[in-house]
């Protein structure tokens, strides 16, 4: 299959998502004119919204677009921050760039350098009133831009009317010829590029899957001609009952003529159902060997190659590289490896942000380099290769690396933890925090960095799409961050397990692997079993109480081990057997469900039966609190005086997807006697507080599947849970953001700092009282 797919260009990208955002920046300014106090969240929306479409325009050499939305970003910074509130007068100035934006967006690849020249008076005009928006109110700009010249047009157009001079607005719209009949660029989703070779090939197969259809006719016939002689054998039987029955051998066929007669029809047709069994078997092979080519040339044309995703950072890190004065060498390894056009698409703004990243943060100067024995020029690689089943994608570089001591003073700081307990920290625990909105370990703000925006990105993407973000850094040697990603959306590749005489889906790209584990190799570690994984010792959990199903006794021997990991964590799974790898269709589930625990998808088996496929991430939070005695049933039989101790005392949930702030809560409240049970994020909170009962709820915002908010309200309009306390703990500290999360029904906002005094716990006390009483 070639990889030639070049006539979906960069710019056609650049061109939707700046659709997309423009109309985002278009809704969420007017939205602002109605409300006295702008959201946390509608700021939030228009920040991302302008510094993600700056990025893109990079990419593609828009240095105006560039100009005019990190202008526009740090208005809305600033408005987020409270240094500047934006009035009605405000938001005409706002929309006018906005428009300006989506003209720069329309102009052809081989008109815009010019256009951008031709207009740069009006463009620098445009940044200077924003730039002053920013610091207080602005006088009205009265701007004239010229349109863009028209895209090239498929076919000839009637020219239309040019709007007079005193007529025009702020910022003159294109012609109307463009805006009817040039060829207004289509979002890639609905526009599928394929290849004339793969084309040629799904020709090929239609036309072999019609002969092969083709051929059931026939087979059918002589099906049919078999029916016949079953028929004349029942016939010749039944007449051979009756005359044994009769006990008359007068007149026709005898018995014994009969049974000769029934003997050769049942012989002919067993060789005949013999010989259409084999065809049918051999029909049926070739059938699923076409239905599988088929389905691969499918899945192969929506595969385009990594290189369609890259092509313009190397200029995007020649360009930014100059602008901070360093020398950089970009490598690209695995251009030809196939990704999925709706992942590749995802790829670009975290790709993006980790590149920028590495540029401004990782990458010494060449003065800087020099003195440490570097070479002068530093080394950033983007790689991707398939792997286990899955796509990974490497960003690396040999600059200075994350230094430990830093992270933890910004982390400290920023009231994420203790002095005590980021001194503990082990060094992948500590980079965890580098995916945490809003932080940044750069002090100052500049063009490309230091907001905190980027590396959340990263992470959510990778969520979105069921793939995991991870990173390493060494001091002085340099940074790598992988994101391992499906290698398509549609389908994926499963290891098929049974548990209590079900089929469940483990996908190959979220295992670490299985294995075959005797029970005498079992240890007991404080109460728990244990098996040896790599030196180290990994808890052991049976999959059917896991997914609340019957045990069905000790099992076999040697156990069936499924070994699962995120985050640090890692667990063993005990399921019944392996039942092989599949290849399944991701069919979502019936949105009337809600997210069920643990599990995220279904799919359906060769033989028509269905199978679920395990939300692994899901699935290791659960274990998680399971072996740490949070979740674990009630045992039959009257109480015991320690757990009727453990029923009186008060019981709390925690949820937070920081490890760090969940272990330091939970500390502090178990500290002052409280049963405290956490939760990694929103869906994960939902799912406990519906399963088991808590005196209150304690939840951090900016978490991934489900935010803090949306927590709260599902609690808040549950009949059964609204009377539940709710309390928000969040690093953001603005009034906007603290009367956000009390719209929405919590009983409590506190901030992060809260931790360091008795704050925190006196709240807790005051909504709910002590531990006991």
């Amino acid at each position: 299959m070639s990889d030639d797919l070049s006539g979906f260009s960069l710019m056609d990208l650049f061109r939707s998502e700046a659709d997309g955002q423009v109309a985002l920046m278009t809704s969420g300014l007017l939205a602002l004119e109605g409300e006295a106090v702008p959201s946390a969240s509608a700021l939030e929306s228009l920040m991302r919204a302008a510094h993600s479409l700056k990025g893109a325009a990079r990419i593609v050499g828009l240095a105006a677009a560039v100009r005019v939305a990190h202008a526009l970003e740090d208005i809305f910074v600033a408005a987020q921050r409270g240094e500047r509130s934006l009035g009605p007068s405000d938001v005409d100035a706002l929309l006018g760039a906005v428009d300006l934006l989506n003209q720069i967006s329309l102009l052809p690849e081989d008109g815009s350098a010019a256009w951008q020249v031709e207009n740069e008076p009006a463009i620098a005009s445009t940044v200077a009133t924003l730039e002053r928006l920013k610091s207080g109110p602005a006088a009205t700009v009265v701007l004239v831009v010229e349109p863009p010249p028209p895209m090239p047009e498929p076919e000839p157009v009637a020219p239309q009317p040019e709007p007079e001079p005193e007529s025009r607005p702020l910022i003159a719209p294109l012609p109307m010829a463009v805006e009817e009949s040039s060829p207004v660029p289509v979002a890639p989703e609905r526009v599928v590029r394929v290849a004339a070779e793969s084309l040629s090939r799904l020709m090929g197969l239609a036309g072999e899957s019609l002969v092969q259809s083709r051929q059931l006719r026939p087979f059918v016939d002589a099906l049919a001609a078999l029916r016949a002689r079953q028929a004349a054998l029942i016939e010749a039987l039944q007449a051979a009952e009756e005359r044994r029955v009769s006990g008359s051998e007068t007149g026709g066929a005898g018995i014994g003529e009969l049974l000769s007669r029934a003997r050769t029809e049942a012989a002919r047709c067993v060789d005949d159902l013999n010989r259409k069994v084999d065809a049918f078997d051999d029909y049926a092979r070739r059938g699923e060997d076409l239905a599988g080519r088929l389905h691969h040339e499918v899945l192969a044309s929506r595969m385009r190659p990594m290189s369609e995703g890259v092509r313009g950072f190397p200029r995007m890190v020649r360009e930014v590289a100059r602008d901070l004065g360093k020398k950089v060498r970009f490598e690209v390894r695995g251009e030809s490896t196939g990704v999925d056009r709706d992942i590749l698409d995802k790829l670009d703004a975290p790709l993006n942000h980790l590149i920028r990243n590495a540029l401004d943060h990782a990458i010494e100067t060449p003065e800087e380099r020099t003195r440490v024995g570097k070479d002068p020029t530093g080394l950033i690689r983007l790689e991707a290769r398939h792997s286990a089943g899955s796509l990974q994608v490497t960003v690396s570089d040999d600059g200075r690396g994350v230094n430990p001591a830093t992270l933890r003073d910004k982390v400290v700081r920023k009231g994420l933890a203790t002095a005590e307990m980021a001194a503990r920290l082990g060094e992948a625990e500590l980079l965890e925090f580098l995916f945490l909105p809003g932080f940044s370990t750069r002090e100052a703000v500049t063009e490309f960095s230091g907001r905190g925006v980027g590396l959340d990105i990263v992470q959510d993407m990778a969520r979105t799409v069921g793939g995991v973000a991870r990173v390493s850094s060494k001091l002085g040697v340099g940074s790598r961050f992988t994101l391992q990603l499906p290698i398509t959306m549609s389908v994926i590749r499963a290891l098929l397990v049974s548990v209590a005489g079900e089929p469940y889906a483990f996908p190959l790209n979220r295992l670490e692997r299985i294995a075959r584990v005797p029970r005498d190799e079992v240890r007991r570690l404080e109460g728990r079993p244990h098996f040896v994984v790599d030196g180290q010792l990994v808890g052991l959990v049976d999959a059917a109480q896991m997914l609340e199903l019957p045990n069905e006794g000790e099992g076999a021997d040697p156990m069936s081990v499924v070994v699962v990991g995120d985050r640090g964590s890692r667990f063993g799974l005990v399921v019944d057997a392996f039942l092989g790898e599949r290849d399944l269709e991701v069919r979502p589930l019936d949105p009337r469900l809600g997210k069920p625990p643990d599990v995220n998808a279904a799919s359906v088996l060769d033989d028509g039966w269905p199978v679920l496929i395990v939300d692994v991430e899901d699935l290791v939070r659960s274990i998680d609190n399971l072996l740490g005695g949070k979740r674990l049933r009630e045992s039959a039989g009257p109480a015991s005086a320690a757990a009727k101790a453990a029923k009186a005392t008060k019981r709390i949930l925690v949820v937070d997807d920081s490890i760090t702030v969940r272990e330091l809560e939970r500390q502090l409240l178990e500290g002052r006697g409280y049963a405290v049970d956490v939760a990694v994020d929103g869906v994960d909170g939902w799912n406990a507080v519906r399963a088991n009962d808590y005196h209150l709820v304690i939840s951090d915002v900016d978490m991934p599947r489900m935010d803090g908010i949306a927590l709260v309200r599902s609690i808040k309009q549950d009949p059964r849970l609204k009377s539940l306390p709710v309390v928000i703990v969040s690093y953001k500290d603005r009034e906007e953001d603290r009367m956000r999360g009390l719209d929405a029904g919590a009983d409590g906002y506190l901030t992060k700092s809260s931790f360091h005094d008795r704050t925190f716990l006196d709240a807790v006390a005051d909504l709910i009282g002590e531990a006991r009483g």
